[in-house]
């Protein structure tokens, strides 16, 4: 009996009289290295296959005769007569069967949508959607222009500086890097709704769109500026607070309009709250960026190294692929933290309100004193150093995560808690 249950990136199959495992070969081959073993049924009982050398000779000339270009893949016979197949990705895509793409979708695969099969081709061509030529030739950049004089001291925008930002060529033309900075485009923006008490009470929205990226940031931070920030009396002076790190929100934005992925028309969304702000931005992660690595800030894949550029040069962000761990940062000495969620089709942040006072008592200070002190600990560990019994323990630290404060990470006994 196999214990590893079928996967993203592993299937299981019985025998070789069916040819849907090559479904599986392609969207390996398209998505990210996976494994077929043949020689075990559904119940996950190793069977074997007989005759194993032979039918890895069938397996062979099944992948090159079906899957269009050939992929790159490894056959191995175990002790048990099960055969292995692991599939790699390729670098020529789409990698087709019978002329259509196919994807893992958890255990199962599916044919692509159309969306999807253009990213394969220019990924496959080794462009991506922000390099392609703009339909629009028309372009003007204004708000280009004016921050460039601003940030970098140029006299003018010229042509010979668009193409240094590979933004134009005497060849193509501009593309749509150019457009979604340019004064006036087609594409989708930033549509910001503003929220009462409860979802149901919607306050204010505004949508920007069909104009420059750089506005679009420009007009979202006007607005953070009119509800996150306020006027405070220290004395004979005038400050501004801001509810929630300015630089966090700056992140955010900046963030979400550099990595989206711009042929999904959907806006990105922006979601004002009074305890927190979510930013929601179309598009999961780049592929070969791992989850872990997103929110540890390794980020070293761009989705849209063009617009990167632009906004490293313009100091809207300060380095590539450091956003994630400035947004930690303007938290750095907060109790409440960002969020981070990743789905296949989306990445949201959410930013939530400083507050003066968390309302916490005093079992729960001590408790967070304790854990700032020793960095993580198990729940034995809590009980011995606060002396509390095992109910009230576990309600406190079931609390302090409820209110975003601290979080709980391993499983069973080897479960710790730590400050967010």
């Amino acid at each position: 009996m196999i214990n590893m249950r079928e996967s993203k990136y592993l299937e299981y199959k019985e025998n070789l009289t069916s040819n849907t495992f090559l479904k599986t070969v392609s969207a390996y081959a398209n998505y990210g290295e996976g494994k077929i073993v043949f020689g075990i049924d559904d119940s996950g009982i190793v069977i074997g296959i007989s005759d194993p050398v032979n039918e890895c000779l069938n397996l062979e000339n099944k992948i090159n005769d079906s899957i269009k270009p050939v992929p790159e893949y490894n056959l191995e016979i175990q002790d048990d007569s099960t055969i292995i197949l692991t599939v790699f990705e390729g670098m020529y895509k789409p990698y087709l069967y019978k002329g259509k793409a196919y994807k893992r979708n958890d255990s199962s695969t599916i044919e692509v949508e159309r969306l999807e099969y253009n990213r394969l081709v220019l990924e496959g061509s080794n462009q991506s959607f922000e390099e392609l030529t703009s339909s629009d030739q028309q372009l003007t950049f204004s708000k280009l222009s004016t921050e460039l004089i601003r940030v970098m001291g140029i006299e003018q925008l010229t042509k010979d500086i668009l193409k240094t930002l590979e933004l134009y060529s005497d060849q193509n033309g501009f593309n749509n890097a150019a457009a979604l900075l340019a004064d006036n485009n087609h594409f989708k923006g930033i549509d910001i709704i503003r929220f009462g008490d409860s979802i149901d009470e919607i306050m204010e929205r505004k949508t920007f769109e069909n104009v420059s990226i750089l506005s679009q940031m420009e007009q979202s931070i006007q607005m953070f500026h009119q509800y996150y920030r306020y006027e405070k009396i220290e004395g004979m002076e005038r400050k501004s607070v801001d509810k929630i790190p300015e630089k966090a929100f700056r992140e955010a934005v900046a963030n979400a309009l550099v990595h989206r992925m711009w042929d999904i028309p959907a806006s990105i969304k922006i979601s004002m709250y009074p305890d927190k702000i979510e930013i929601s931005s179309p598009g999961g992660l780049p592929a070969g960026l791992s989850e872990d690595e997103y929110l540890n800030g390794q980020i070293s894949l761009l989705r849209n190294p063009i617009i990167g550029n632009v906004f490293f040069r313009l100091k809207y962000i300060e380095k590539f692929g450091t956003g994630i761990m400035r947004i930690n940062y303007a938290y750095k000495n907060i109790l409440v933290k960002p969020e981070y969620r990743i789905f296949s089709n989306s990445i949201r942040i959410i930013l939530p309100v400083i507050k003066s006072d968390y309302k916490l008592n005093e079992a729960e200070k001590r408790l967070i004193n304790i854990l700032t002190d020793s960095g993580s600990m198990t729940r034995n560990e809590v009980e011995k150093a606060t002396e509390m019994e095992k109910s009230k323990t576990i309600r406190i630290l079931n609390g302090l995560i409820d209110k975003n404060i601290i979080q709980k990470k391993g499983m069973g006994r080897a479960t710790k808690y730590e400050l967010k």
